[in-house]
């Protein structure tokens, strides 16, 4: 059950290797403000949109009716091992 507990409360990212992400591995807390900084070409972009947003996305429309989906584009799957 504690495991249930804590992966309520973060998003676990493993093995991220979108664009210039190199098989990272990270844990964001939810419902909080998170900001992720870092140099120009670091990845930023890819993790948060191509990774994290693609991967909520996806989701989302999975969760629709096959009706409702027939109407929305399905955004590809992020390369990624593992996000929960």
């Amino acid at each position: 059950m504690n495991s249930i507990v804590n992966s309520q409360q973060k998003i676990v990212i493993h093995g991220a290797r979108e664009h210039n992400l190199k098989n990272i591995n990270l844990e964001i807390p939810r419902n909080k403000l998170i900001v992720i900084t870092g140099l120009s070409g670091s990845g930023k972009s890819s993790l948060a949109f191509d990774t994290i947003y693609a991967e909520g996305q996806r989701r989302y429309v999975e969760s629709l009716s096959a009706y409702a989906r027939q109407f929305l584009e399905l955004m590809e799957k992020p390369d990624v091992d593992f996000i929960e």
